[in-house]
């Protein structure tokens, strides 16, 4: 096989019923541009028959299909990364396996690319987009972290173009935690956005419950920013603030009025301080545990089978 012009990789997760019909897709799209290309999908240790079908087209289409399978579930960007150290192409697309983004509009990013060459460019959902109220929501939180906690802006998608040298640093990450999105604003700021279409999905229903989502937020919220941090700071400064004019209040009426103050104010008191070092404690106790696991060099992931 010729050096491919393009990557294309798909992280996979009980998705059997839609690989057929997304690889033909991506097969049309390059058509369309007369470009040679690969794919190369990543089953993320799926619990259907997603990797019996991984095989077939790998059998049927032996020059345009690699695949990986995983020992166990690492999760899409964890995956996504897996797929990127096995890209070849000069560029890479990322693209989901669920069809909510047509693989069509590969060719949307790939001419938005030849025009203006950068570093990244993201396919941006015109519209809404067709996810559960859940769902939507946590992106919604996912991408108003990023905006207010890294001053980013807020923008992404899993539909990307990545230049190679962006890919190229991009695969050197050994943290267990990963997301593209944010290690991508580490190394460049030549960032596009185009629109693309977003339909609802065909087949299944998404990975992401709401427990995945939160966990996901507040992995991002721990590893990628110092907000918890300086949320101990500020909120030990105005609690210092409140309880030193409290203190002033009730000093000035047993002085001055004679106001019995009781117990009532010393439990307050005690209670509102303990509640806040529990709380800075219980912060920091999550900085360690994750500095733990990192020190502990636990990979991002782990290979189970490779077809190339």
């Amino acid at each position: 096989m010729n050096q491919p012009e393009y990557s294309v990789v798909v992280p996979v997760f009980n998705s059997q019923e839609s690989l057929i019909e997304l690889f033909e897709g991506i097969v049309e799209a390059f058509v369309e541009l007369d470009m040679a290309f690969e794919t190369i999908f990543i089953d993320d240790r799926s619990t259907d028959n997603s990797w019996e079908v991984l095989q077939n087209l790998k059998q049927q289409h032996p020059q345009h299909v690699k695949i990986v399978r995983l020992s166990r579930n690492y999760g899409q960007h964890n995956a996504t990364l897996c797929g990127l150290m096995f890209a070849k192409g000069e560029a890479v697309i990322t693209i989901d396996d669920d069809l909510q983004t047509p693989p069509h509009e590969i060719v949307t990013l790939v001419r938005a690319f030849e025009d203006s060459p950068c570093d990244v460019i993201y396919g941006i959902p015109y519209g809404k987009k067709a996810h559960h109220f859940y769902r939507n929501l946590g992106s919604f939180l996912v991408k108003k972290s990023s905006r207010n906690f890294r001053k980013t802006p807020g923008e992404g998608s899993s539909f990307r173009l990545l230049r190679r040298s962006i890919t190229d640093k991009i695969v050197q990450h050994s943290l267990f935690f990963i997301f593209i999105d944010e290690i991508l604003l580490w190394y460049t700021e030549d960032i596009r956005f185009v629109e693309v279409e977003h339909l609802p999905r065909k087949y299944n229903h998404s990975g992401y419950s709401f427990g995945k989502l939160w966990h996901l937020v507040t992995n991002l919220v721990v590893f990628y920013t110092d907000a918890p941090l300086k949320l101990m700071v500020y909120g030990g400064l105005f609690a210092s603030f409140v309880s030193f004019i409290l203190g002033v209040i009730y000093i000035v009426k047993k002085l001055f009025f004679n106001v019995p103050l009781g117990y009532t104010s010393l439990i307050v008191a005690i209670l509102f301080s303990t509640s806040i070092i529990l709380f800075s404690l219980g912060i920091i106790g999550e900085y360690l545990s994750r500095i733990y696991k990192v020190q502990n060099r636990k990979p991002p992931f782990s290979i189970d089978k490779v077809i190339e």
